[in-house]
């Protein structure tokens, strides 16, 4: 009877039971996930693989790449975190992704995509510098093959000649079926036993003279022309890896024996080609695994959501972008990989000629978009704050330099709660500003966004990013009249400055200070660049103080640009409070608790701003 717990050692286990532990693990990802959210499908169609990898090699030795990370929730229940998978992206709980710092099993962070070959080559390559015998997998899936990086891995990997095993986790999200019915077929002779344990055993006797080796190496030349000659050779071939595959990626028992070969047997880089089931083993994904691809809490006899959707800045951003593209047939939608979490599903319904979703290729999708832009059509990239950051070498060479018209959906501006570190969106007001020309806009509520993209499409002459939050608008609510900051209410005591979905602490901050007889200013700014900060500057002048309070890091913060100009000016305030989410990294939890954590909640506000009153 196998158990899932910390005891657990897949080593030892037989095909049957190996088999019986793919059961448990899939019955326990699915359990918590309905509980907690997280990414379900992409793990359910990784357990069979992860068992495999388990079997064969000794994780606390050998490194395991994922990409992507969320494929590893079965690797986490292997590694001695059974018993804490209940608190899954939870805060104070066990991350979502690979996390070196809780086990170190997980070898790598790995909360982007396509980078784990780049990652793999690097450790292959320092183990032979290091001159260690352990083993390095990278183990693709989930769209990573959409992603230029990806190439750019396998193709240094490729002719690197370090041993190295890349897994190809292929679920039908990234790479199209380009084996036919031959290819198929010489592909299924390759794997069986009978032919793998022939080629050990032949390798082994043509190494043993000289004149074998030289007979081994007309063979293979030879086989592989006449191979080349009846089917295309496999791209990978074509890189330098040794190709197996593709193979049932549901077969323990079959890939426990691939892996154990590639291990023993091959001592170039290995290619092992899977294809699985995204969302296996659990109905609802797997009819739709898009769907099951990122879920919140959900009823775990019929998958549906245990809340029902409400609107957000998402949804609004993909009517506008609708509602405009009826008076404007130059606007063009693009994405990446992120079709529904965008709010673009509508607009690619409607207009799919217009539409153009890169893959995993944020820094592919800016420089189309200067290109569009530079012909005359209206592109609007909605893209997640954290994944523009790939493309910010485009920013600043296709688009700033030549000035033009490319509007960005900076969508998950802010801290987005479970995903944590790798997705909160806390850098883009700091590396925005930097760009030559580009205007950024922070929307407060869902009528400002609509007011804003519609300017930015029917006005701007210049490089525009539209930076709003996950989820809905509070209680704020106002409009966009193209002025680049709007003071929401008087105050003399002190000047509070803030944006986007921090107005609504900021409000609550200064209704509780009321009570106490502390009079706080609230100006709230339209624009994060640029800005004519003299109006700005002459309010903190008036009250002597400031505290300015914003979802980002501190380095590039509008409260470190605040202050420069202030000193600029020679004004010397009494207090200067900057409240963000610090210098480093957030982590996970929702988004309430994080900002009670930064600080950034009505109460912390509010503490903050009396304190600064008082004088200390």
């Amino acid at each position: 009877m196998v158990k899932l717990d910390g005891n657990l050692d897949c080593k030892s286990l037989n095909d049957e039971e190996a088999t019986e532990l793919c059961g448990l693990l899939r019955g326990k990802i699915i359990e918590t996930a309905a509980k907690n959210g997280g990414h379900l499908a992409s793990s359910l169609g990784a357990v069979e693989l992860t068992v495999a990898i388990h079997r064969v090699f000794d994780l606390t030795r050998d490194r395991l790449v994922f990409d992507v990370g969320h494929q590893c929730y079965s690797h986490k229940l292997l590694t001695g975190r059974a018993e804490a998978f209940d608190t899954l992206r939870t805060f104070g709980g066990i991350s979502g992704y690979p996390k070196p710092t809780e086990s170190p099993t997980d070898a790598f962070i790995a909360g982007h995509a396509s980078n784990a070959v780049s990652v793999a080559l690097g450790m292959a390559r320092t183990r032979t510098l290091q001159e260690k015998d352990h083993h390095v997998l990278a183990l693709l899936g989930d769209g990573a093959m959409t992603g230029g990086l990806a190439y750019e891995g396998l193709s240094n990997a490729g002719q690197s000649g370090e041993h190295m095993i890349v897994i190809l986790n292929d679920n039908g999200m990234s790479i199209s079926p380009n084996v036919g019915g031959l290819g198929r077929r010489l592909a299924h002779q390759r794997l069986k036993p009978q032919y793998l344990n022939f080629k050990k055993g032949y390798r082994k006797a043509m190494d043993a003279t000289t004149v074998g080796r030289a007979l081994y190496r007309f063979n293979h030349k030879l086989k592989t022309a006449v191979k080349d000659a009846l089917l295309h050779c496999s791209m990978f071939e074509d890189m330098g890896f040794t190709y197996m595959g593709p193979v049932d990626g549901h077969n323990v028992k079959l890939l426990t024996r691939l892996l154990r070969y590639a291990k023993e047997e091959v001592s170039s880089p290995v290619l092992l080609h899977v294809r699985t089931v995204k969302g296996k083993g659990y109905p609802p994904a797997e009819a739709a695994p898009d769907k099951f691809h990122g879920v919140g809490p959900f009823d775990l006899a019929t998958g549906e959501p245990k809340s029902s959707a409400k609107p957000n800045y998402s949804a609004v951003f993909g009517e506008t972008m609708c509602r405009l593209a009826l008076t404007e047939p130059s606007l063009c939608a693009i994405t990446a990989a992120m079709q529904a979490g965008t709010g673009l599903d509508r607009f690619a319904q409607m207009y799919p000629e217009r539409f153009f979703d890169v893959g995993i290729a944020e820094g592919h999708g800016v420089t189309m978009a200067a290109g569009m832009a530079k012909q005359g059509a209206k592109p609007v990239f909605a893209v997640y704050s954290s994944f523009l950051q790939r493309g910010y070498d485009m920013l600043l060479h296709d688009v700033a330099i030549s000035g033009l018209p490319v509007i960005f959906g900076v969508d998950r501006a802010g801290l987005v709660g479970e995903d944590g570190e790798t997705h909160h969106g806390t850098f883009d007001v700091g590396y925005l500003a930097t760009v030559p020309g580009m205007t950024v806009l922070a929307p407060a509520c869902f009528q400002e966004l609509e007011e804003m993209l519609t300017w930015a499409v029917q006005k701007a002459a210049g490089p525009v990013a539209i930076r709003y939050p996950r989820g809905g608008e509070g209680q704020y609510r106002g409009s966009y009249d193209g002025s680049a900051w709007v003071s929401l209410r008087q105050g003399t005591d002190l000047t509070i400055v803030t944006y986007g979905a921090t107005v609504d602490a900021v409000l609550t901050a200064a209704n509780l200070l009321e009570r106490e007889d502390i009079s706080a200013e609230v100006v709230k700014l339209n624009n994060l660049t640029p800005v004519d900060w003299t109006p700005v500057c002459d309010r903190v002048r008036a009250t002597g103080r400031l505290l300015v309070a914003e979802e980002c890091v501190e380095a590039g913060s509008v409260g470190e640009r605040l202050a420069s100009q202030l000193a600029r000016r020679g004004i010397c305030a009494k207090s200067v409070t900057f409240l963000n989410v610090g210098k480093g990294f957030v982590t996970q939890g929702s988004v309430g608790e994080l900002r009670k954590l930064c600080g950034l909640d009505g109460a912390s506000i509010t503490a903050a701003a009396k304190k600064a009153v008082a004088g200390r």
